[in-house]
């Protein structure tokens, strides 16, 4: 499975701790989703003191996850923040040499699985609210499947490939001028294997 070049993997200890702070994720992702913002606007979305953000969002440059963006609009003593990369990625691999990584690993795993989950259970209480037009694209499926390991891996990777083939089509849309009807979609995929 190729590696995406626009996104950060993650091998570092120091790194994966920054970013498994829950609310250093919160503002990772709103930033990712805001393209560029300051401080200021991402307290506002993340419901925190302008000064916490402000301190979290340090944290995360010092680890090379957000770097400073040119200012937008506003008077310019605010600084902007922007994302270093498209995303991250985490491999297990990466983390399972010695019992403090595998914890932090399993850590950070489970901080990303409970926000992603709760992204999902705001969505069921507002389902109502989007309309008819998202019904039949919004989905959770479960298929379960006999795959080897090599089988599971090449299907991770073509189901990454899709999702970033439609992100790309989203983002030439969007920077064609094309954003109408257009929202935010959250695409959580798990793949592992288990026993009954």
């Amino acid at each position: 499975m190729a590696e995406n070049e626009r996104d950060r993997r993650i091998q570092d200890m120091g790194t994966l701790k920054a970013l498994a702070h829950p609310l250093r994720m919160r503002l990772y992702r709103a930033l990712t989703l805001a393209g560029t913002a300051t401080a200021s606007q991402l307290a506002e979305q993340v419901d925190e003191a302008v000064s916490l953000a402000s301190y979290h969002l340090r944290k995360l440059a010092e680890h090379g996850l957000i770097e400073e963006a040119e200012p937008g609009s506003g008077d310019g003593r605010e600084r902007w923040w922007r994302p270093a990369s498209d995303g991250v990625r985490i491999r297990d691999e990466d983390f399972r040499d010695a019992p403090e990584q595998i914890a932090a690993h399993t850590a950070a795993s489970r901080l990303f699985f409970a926000q992603r989950s709760d992204m999902y259970l705001r969505f069921l209480d507002e389902r109502p609210h989007w309309g008819e037009q998202w019904a039949p694209g919004a989905v959770s499926s479960e298929a379960v499947l006999r795959l080897t390991p090599t089988e599971l891996a090449e299907l991770t990777g073509e189901m990454l490939a899709l999702v970033r083939r439609y992100d790309e089509l989203g983002r030439a849309a969007e920077a064609a001028g094309d954003a109408a009807g257009r929202e935010n979609v959250a695409v959580h995929t798990y793949a592992f294997p288990f026993r009954t």
